[in-house]
């Protein structure tokens, strides 16, 4: 597992409360319990957070679209994470 993905499992055992969770790529929102609209609003805040970032609305929109996972969500956050990396050294 790498650094991000488990980081952000980190915060997806916190907001939903379960310290056993274990993210796999394939999940989505249907494969955990409270992940309602509510809970993902409090998990992007969380994760915005936690890694020191800022999501813009299409991109958390984005992630609702059918097909989106968290194999999507660890995806988004390299890419964040690889842009923010690139600005702080330039």
């Amino acid at each position: 597992m790498n650094e991000i993905r488990e980081r952000l499992q980190q915060v997806f055992r916190q907001v939903f409360d379960d310290p056993d969770a274990v993210l796999t790529d394939e999940m989505s929102a249907k494969d955990v319990d409270g992940w309602d609209s509510l809970q993902h609003i409090n998990l992007i805040i969380a994760v915005e957070k936690h890694f020191a970032i800022r999501f813009a609305t299409d991109e958390i929109s984005g992630l609702k679209e059918p097909g989106q996972n968290i194999g999507s969500f660890v995806r988004l956050l390299e890419r964040k994470l690889g842009m923010q990396s690139r600005t702080a050294g330039a």
